[in-house]
């Protein structure tokens, strides 16, 4: 329960696994992305950071970035144990070799009791999560997959590069292991209204997946987005139609779903629109009041 209102949070079930905070810490390996390859812009909505801190472009080593991290996070929460996040771009997307190299970074620090593995559902075999098992056989692992929407006609039109059925292999494969799934979804996609966007939820509950995240779509600069945008082609979701269908789509999932995220959190300098993305706060207050209105 958060704030009078009925859904597991991810501290909430970190504190139930492991008896106290679990700081994630975001990571940055610089793994690139399948669907930047060639000629391709990837998704329309991404800059080049890849949704992540960018710090691999900066050239900061991925040992420095969980430490420096780690440091922070003592600091400011008191916390003592930590959950690492390869956040930004495609984090199975390599030679095994490599990864195995990145992984291993990662799976040798005591502190560290869980690892979220952010990723494209394309980019996801037997031989990655066999690593993934081998390199953190003593850790908790979240797979992280960016379904986005379950309508192929939408993905195609944000140049996603991948289907629905993708998502769907990947969560079955997902299954023989040991591992948490967390979904990705995006609300407020070019020609989905809140009937799509539920529609998407449906298959996440269909499917059982662990955990959900929800973000709206915002455009940031320097993005064939922002252009759609500038030149009057796409009009944001509202902060109201945004919230509601979020209390809607939470009241829609089992009461066991850990959800992880209830909006998204733009760069400071990058955003182009809907202007209340920039207020997260304001956003997770009007999730929380419908879903106490609609008694969910």
């Amino acid at each position: 329960m958060e704030n009078g209102v009925k859904f597991l949070t991810l501290n909430q079930f970190f504190r139930k696994h492991f008896g106290q905070r679990v700081q994630k810490i975001p990571l940055d390996a610089g793994l690139g992305c399948p669907n930047r390859r060639g000629n391709s812009t990837g998704c329309i909505y991404c800059n080049a950071r890849g949704s992540g801190t960018g710090a691999s472009m900066r050239h900061i080593p991925l040992s420095l970035q969980l430490e420096s991290g780690i440091l922070w996070a003592r600091r400011r929460y008191k916390a003592k144990r930590f959950a690492a996040y390869f956040q930004a771009y495609s984090n199975t997307y390599g030679p095994l070799e490599k990864l195995q190299e990145i992984y291993r970074q990662v799976a040798c620090h005591d502190d560290v009791v869980a690892v979220a593995i952010g990723t494209r559902p394309d980019c996801i075999d037997k031989d990655v999560l066999d690593l993934i098992a081998r390199c953190f056989q003593d850790k908790m692992v979240w797979m992280e997959y960016g379904l986005q929407s379950a309508n192929n006609e939408t993905l195609k039109g944000i140049n996603r590069g991948h289907e629905v059925e993708d998502f769907v292999r990947a969560v079955e494969l997902t299954r023989r292991y040991p591992f948490f799934i967390c979904a990705h979804v995006i609300f407020g996609l070019p020609g989905e209204g809140q009937r799509e966007m539920l529609e998407t939820v449906r298959l996440l509950r269909d499917l059982r997946v662990d955990g959900v995240k929800f973000h709206e779509l915002y455009v940031i600069k320097g993005t064939p987005m922002a252009q759609m945008f500038l030149q009057g082609h796409y009009a944001p979701i509202t902060q109201v139609e945004y919230a509601l269908t979020v209390a809607r789509a939470i009241g829609m999932l089992p009461a066991n779903t850990v959800i992880q995220r209830l909006t998204g959190d733009p760069a400071p300098g990058e955003l182009l629109a809907p202007i209340w993305a920039a207020y997260k706060q304001e956003t997770i207050s009007l999730i929380k009041k419908f879903m106490r209105d609609l008694h969910l």
